[in-house]
């Protein structure tokens, strides 16, 4: 897919796996032998779009080599991926990194900011 950040997701109880099409019996037998079971063809990954200009989070589906699902990840799905929260900011970041990585978004399509006049 894309080059943004990826995040796979963690299945931690059957009902989760018989969401996605598996049996009963299969799902419990399947979290009694991994009670963490990472996802290799599901992840949330950070997609740029170029029409808009903005990069959001999408859930995506790998069916095969070639067909993809994408939507925009809803906010349960991140309950699903370890130690993440992209609503919560990462407290390792300085305040000085995270308002210099904001001052970006606060410029117009003319190179001015959106509090500059004229």
């Amino acid at each position: 897919m894309g080059q943004g950040r990826k995040y796979f997701l963690h299945l931690l109880s059957p009902e989760e796996l018989k969401q996605r099409g598996m049996t009963d019996k299969k799902a419990r037998l399947v979290i009694q032998a991994y009670p963490v079971l990472v996802l290799s063809n599901e992840w949330l990954e950070e997609l740029f779009c170029a029409h808009c200009g903005v990069s959001r989070w999408c859930h995506v589906i790998r069916h095969d080599r070639v067909l993809h699902t994408v939507r925009w990840a809803p906010r349960e799905l991140w309950e699903q991926v370890a130690h993440v929260d992209p609503v919560v900011a990462n407290p390792s970041v300085s305040e000085f990194s995270r308002r210099e990585a904001g001052r970006q978004r606060s410029k117009r399509s003319d190179g001015g900011r959106f509090y500059d006049r004229g």
